[in-house]
C-alpha cells in the first residue's frame, strides 16, 4: 500500500477525489473548522443519528407509554433489533448479539457466566496492555470467589511495551486457566490480535475465550461466529458513532445459549412472557437473555441512526478506506517526520492484517505538549501515556487531505517549538 503513495498535498486531494466514501462526510457534523482525529474515543454525530433521536423524542411526546409497542421502531424490541443490525458488522448471527448495558457491565455479566473456579480451573488470562477497566473488573470477579488476583490473574507481558504476541498468550494457556479475555485491538498501539488463531488454541486447551472489541467494532470486520469465539463485548460511542455514553453490545456464541446468565435481570426474561412478572427467572435462549435492566431509549435512538450508515456502506468498504488512511499516516511520518529534529516514530503494526483503525504516533519527549499544540491549531487527536499521540482517521468522515494537514502540523509544531507554550501537566481528560 505505501508504495502507491506520493508526497504533496495535491496527491492527498487526488485521493479524496477518487474516494468512493467521500459523500458520507456530509452526513456528519464536523465541529467548527476542526480536523477531528479522535473518532476512536468519541465518534462524531451524524445527521442520521440526530434524525432518529428527534423521532423518538417526538414519539415520547405523542405516544407516552404506548411507544413501547406503537413507536415506529417499538422501544420494547430495540435491543434485539439493533443487535441484529450490529451482528453483520462483527460476523455473528442476529440472535447472538444484543444491545445492552455498558462495556464493563457486559464484561462482568459474561465473566460471571463462565468463571467457575470450583471446577478446578481458577485462573483468568488477560494482558498487561489491556484497557485498565477490564483488569479492574476481572480482579473483582476473582475476589468475588474469595480468591487472590495475585495468584489467579495471569497478565501476559509485552516484550516491547507496545504489542502482545500471540505466542506469549498461548504459552500461558494451561490446565489451570478457565477464561482468556483479550482485546480485539490494543487501545494504545492499535495492534489487531489474531482472533481465529487464539480461539482455536484456547479451545484445544479447554479454555473459554472472549474479546473486548471496543477499539475494533466499526473499523474492523470481525468473524466472531466463524472463529467460534465464546463471547465478546464492545461500546458503540467510538468507531460506531453512537454518541457519548451510548449503549454497548454483547455477543454470545449460540452454543452457550442454554447456560444461566451470571447476572440476571428482568429484560433478559423470555420476551413474550416478560410481563408475566414471575419470580422464577427464565431467560431468553439468545444473547438477549443476558440483558439486565431497561434500556435507555434516547441513547439507543441515536445509535439506530448511526448504524443505518454502516448498513449502507458495509464494514468491508469501511475497512478498505480505513487501512488506506492509516497506511498514509505511516507513509508520511516515515518520510517527513522520522529524522531529527522531529523524532516521531510509528508504534502501530505496519502489516495491515495486524492493524486496527488508528495509528500510534510516538514522540518520546513531548507527546503530551504536542497534543496540546495540535488542539490549539484546531486538530483533535488524543494522548495516551507516556508517549503516544493517537491519530484516528475515520473512513466515514475524514479525508486524505486532512491527514496531510495533520502531518504538516506535527512538523511545524517542532519547527516553531509551539509545544513549549504548554504545561507538562496533563489534563484530567486526555
Amino acid at each position: 500500500m505505501n508504495d502507491s503513495f506520493k508526497l504533496g498535498r495535491d496527491f492527498a486531494m487526488l485521493m479524496d477525489r477518487e474516494d468512493e466514501l467521500a459523500g458520507y462526510r456530509e452526513r456528519f457534523y464536523i465541529p467548527g473548522n476542526d480536523i477531528y482525529m479522535d473518532g476512536n474515543s468519541l465518534g462524531l454525530a451524524s445527521r442520521d443519528a440526530e434524525k432518529s433521536l428527534l423521532r423518538v423524542l417526538e414519539e415520547w411526546k405523542t405516544l407516552g407509554i404506548k411507544g413501547w409497542l406503537d413507536a415506529e421502531n417499538p422501544w420494547f424490541f430495540i435491543p434485539e433489533d439493533l443487535g441484529a443490525k450490529m451482528a453483520a458488522l462483527v460476523g455473528a448471527k442476529s440472535e447472538e448479539v444484543i444491545m445492552t448495558g455498558s462495556t464493563t457491565s457486559n464484561l462482568h455479566s459474561l465473566v460471571s457466566t463462565f468463571y467457575k473456579p470450583w471446577e478446578g480451573r481458577t485462573r483468568i488470562i488477560a494482558d498487561e496492555l489491556n484497557f485498565p477497566s477490564d483488569i479492574y473488573a476481572i480482579k473483582s470477579q476473582i475476589m468475588n470467589h474469595n480468591l487472590d488476583p495475585e495468584d489467579n490473574l495471569i497478565l501476559v507481558k509485552s516484550r516491547d511495551g507496545k504489542y502482545i504476541y500471540e505466542e506469549d498468550i498461548m504459552a500461558a494457556m494451561d490446565e489451570s486457566v478457565s477464561i482468556a479475555l483479550l482485546p480485539g485491538v490494543l487501545y494504545r498501539s492499535g495492534q489487531l490480535l489474531d482472533m481465529k488463531r487464539l480461539t482455536e488454541y484456547a479451545h484445544s486447551k479447554g479454555i473459554i475465550i472472549g474479546f473486548d472489541c471496543a477499539h475494533s467494532a466499526g473499523s474492523v470486520p470481525h468473524k466472531l461466529h466463524d472463529c467460534d469465539v465464546d463471547f465478546a463485548f464492545w461500546c458503540s460511542y467510538k468507531h460506531l458513532n453512537g454518541g457519548p455514553g451510548s449503549p454497548a453490545f454483547l455477543y454470545l456464541n449460540e452454543k452457550h445459549f442454554d447456560r444461566e446468565p451470571g447476572l440476571a435481570g428482568w429484560f433478559g426474561y423470555i420476551k413474550n412472557r416478560q410481563f408475566d412478572l414471575a419470580l422464577d427467572f427464565q431467560h431468553s435462549r439468545t444473547a438477549g437473555g443476558w440483558q439486565m435492566g431497561t434500556p435507555c431509549i434516547f441513547s439507543t435512538a441515536a445509535l439506530e441512526g448511526a448504524l443505518k450508515i454502516f448498513r449502507e456502506v458495509g464494514i468491508e468498504a469501511v475497512r478498505k478506506k480505513s487501512l488506506k488512511l492509516t497506511s498514509y499516516v505511516i507513509f508520511l511520518v516515515d518520510n517527513l517526520l522520522s529524522e531529527k529534529p522531529y523524532n516521531y516514530s510509528i508504534g502501530t503494526p505496519r502489516e495491515e492484517e495486524r492493524r486496527g483503525g488508528h495509528v500510534a504516533v510516538e514522540h518520546k519527549e513531548e507527546a503530551w505538549r504536542i497534543c496540546c499544540a495540535l488542539k490549539a491549531r484546531g486538530i483533535i487527536p488524543d494522548f495516551r501515556p507516556d508517549s503516544v499521540i493517537r491519530i484516528a482517521p475515520v473512513a466515514l468522515y475524514n479525508t486524505f487531505t486532512e491527514v496531510w494537514d495533520v502531518i504538516q502540523a506535527l512538523k511545524e509544531i517542532i519547527d516553531n517549538r509551539e509545544f513549549e507554550a504548554f504545561s507538562k501537566t496533563r489534563d484530567a481528560v486526555s
